[in-house]
């Protein structure tokens, strides 16, 4: 195992170093940390450092924590996946069609509008130009981004990424519980999996040990912080803050169903929609095969001054968390540890 540890060490410095790294990498494979490793500042202006326990931002990677608690909503018998939205929601959308389900909405099949087309549009912080950013706190401010916008498609026509469609599953959450939809996160998934040093923190009110989020400029050499670039609190389609371990705790939960029941995080992972080549997508979760079975599940986000992925490889047991507080670098280096490391042991 020392040779195999030594291996990672290198092909994971060897990408750090190329993609100027800022953040933290962690592996598991099975009870058993690979690496745990800590690159740059969390705060460049005090330069204090990034560690293991540093939390960052996850952008859209915290789209599996929306999914799981709606599926615990379907294990309880409150919700159905193949039932209109309308049943659910007294919230109304003039014109969307009345045949969207659940199932609709985990998936991307829904053809509803989206606040924030990202086959469209490039920057995440066009949205906030007339808008401020401060007044965008609870899930409900973000309804007059889409609610009377017109349908894309016919539901389940097509897989289309939809941000809109994971905060109307976040307003459903709340209806259906009477808790606030981060309340209910952090009591029903957090609390669970032991992930204390996660939340959904408002960027006003960061707690200790929480990296900042920066946005460079390369051509100028200059740097600033996110903090005007996203909205200040994360909701039902991103923006919750976790750490590299907190993360591997969340999968582990999840497989040893301690979550869902194993019918319902089989639904979770089960490739439901094809998106392009060997990629697919369940309920809030990617998947990528490889010689027709499953190589990873796996959860990505990014946004102005955050990037994120994380990764489960059933065939050999590894979770891995790739955390940043820039624009880029975890894909690089997770590739790097997927073709120099794992496929070739």
């Amino acid at each position: 195992m020392s040779g195999k540890k030594n291996e990672l060490d290198r092909v994971i410095e060897d990408n750090i170093t190329q993609v100027e790294f800022s953040g933290v990498v962690y592996m598991k494979q099975g009870s058993e940390v690979l690496a745990q490793a800590a690159y740059d500042y969390a705060n460049r202006s005090d330069q204090l450092l990034n560690t293991v326990h540093t939390r960052f931002g996850i952008a859209s990677g915290c789209k599996v924590f929306t999914a799981i608690g709606i599926c615990q909503l379907v294990d309880e018998g409150i919700l159905s996946f193949e039932t209109s939205i309308n049943e659910y929601l007294d919230i109304h959308f003039p014109a969307f069609d009345e045949k969207i389900t659940i199932h609709h909405l985990l998936t991307h099949t829904s053809g509803m509008p989206d606040y924030f087309d990202e086959e469209v549009m490039d920057d995440y912080e066009e949205l906030w130009e007339d808008l401020p950013v401060y007044k965008m706190r609870t899930l409900n401010d973000f309804l007059p981004l889409f609610q009377h916008k017109n349908m894309m498609f016919l539901p389940g026509d097509r897989f289309h990424y939809n941000n809109a469609g994971y905060l109307v599953l976040g307003l459903i959450i709340e209806q259906q519980t009477g808790m606030k939809f981060t309340e209910y996160i952090e009591s029903k998934i957090f609390k669970k999996c032991g992930m204390n040093e996660s939340g959904y923190f408002s960027m006003d009110q960061l707690p200790g040990k929480t990296a900042l989020g920066y946005i460079d400029d390369e051509e100028n050499g200059t740097w600033r912080t996110n903090s005007y670039s996203l909205p200040i609190k994360g909701g039902a389609d991103g923006g919750a803050y976790t750490t590299g371990p907190d993360m591997i705790k969340l999968w582990e939960a999840l497989f040893e169903f301690e979550l869902l029941s194993e019918q319902q995080t089989t639904l979770l992972l089960h490739p439901h929609v094809h998106v392009e080549e060997r990629v697919n997508y369940g309920y809030g979760v990617w998947m990528n095969k490889r010689k027709d079975t499953i190589f990873k599940y796996h959860v990505m986000g990014y946004d102005p001054g955050v990037s994120f992925c994380s990764s489960v490889y059933p065939e050999y047991d590894l979770k891995l968390a790739i955390l940043s507080n820039k624009e880029s670098g975890p894909s690089d280096v997770a590739s790097a540890i997927e073709n120099d490391y794992i496929t070739r042991w």
